[in-house]
């Protein structure tokens, strides 16, 4: 099996389910504690990429900070990269990587359809 890299946040509890399910089907992945290893903008950029996705698809609207920065308002593609880049709790978890491609584990049927 491919390597497979989450982007994890222990208190999400799809996050801890994703987990769950990789650990119940003996894979070992890189757990990358994004909030803590924030990741780059280059970084963030490529996992786009691999999910087919607009940076703001993979903004988490509900957060205050997305609402106390306007974003809504925002529609430059690098702006909200960088953005996620400097407040990482915008970036929608978790995020599975698997060769080239990714998904984001909500529902976990996602991560199901990643492994096959």
């Amino acid at each position: 099996m491919q390597d497979i890299t989450i982007w994890h946040n222990a208190k999400c509890s799809k996050s801890r389910n994703a987990i769950n399910l990789l650990e119940e089907k003996n894979i070992n992945a890189d757990v990358v504690k994004y909030l803590e290893s924030t990741p780059s903008a280059e970084e963030i950029k490529n996992v786009l990429a691999l999910l087919g996705m607009s940076a703001k698809e993979l903004m988490r609207k509900g957060e205050t900070v997305y609402k106390d920065l306007g974003l809504d308002e925002v529609n430059d593609e690098a702006k909200l990269i960088e953005t996620m880049a400097q407040n990482p709790i915008l970036i929608e978890r978790p995020i599975i990587i698997r060769g080239n491609k990714a998904v984001i584990a909500r529902p976990i049927e996602n991560l199901e359809e990643l492994l096959k």
